[in-house]
């Protein structure tokens, strides 16, 4: 039960942060991504504030033996970069560009029922489900 009302937890308080910061609005990641035009740095400031969490707690985590709540540490086995990397990475960036949001700012709007995120999610979903119907390379 714990590692659910953890993970409860940590949804909220990250959807919380999106929203306060404007990340679930498609006009201010757009007008951040517009760097040509009337560019908006603000969400450089949420981003500067997520790599120094990142930056101070992830080497003092992952010192311990394990995690509070699981069995063991689950971290990528390599850190190469191959073709599916790097067209998993455009596409991304291509979608987050085009719609303005990424997976989880659209999932916090989209509970707000507005038509636009529920779309995305939508798509998202449909995408994430036909990747994983996909046969694996062998």
């Amino acid at each position: 039960m714990k590692p659910w009302v953890a993970a409860l937890a940590a949804g909220a308080l990250f959807g919380i942060g999106l929203a306060l910061s404007g990340m679930t609005q498609p006009e201010k990641v757009i007008g951040f991504l517009d760097v040509g035009g009337t560019w908006d740095p603000s969400l450089a400031f949420v981003m500067a504030g997520a790599l120094l969490v990142h930056t101070l707690l992830a080497r003092r985590i992952l010192r311990r033996t394990r995690p509070m709540l699981d069995d063991a540490f689950h971290l990528p086995k390599t850190g190469a970069l191959d073709a599916k990397l790097v067209a998993g990475a455009g596409i991304f960036g291509i979608g987050w560009g085009l719609g303005g949001f990424c997976p989880g700012p659209a999932i916090v709007s989209a509970g707000c029922g507005t038509l636009t995120p529920l779309v995305f999610v939508g798509a998202m979903a449909i995408g994430m489900t036909i990747h994983h119907f996909l046969p694996a390379k062998r």
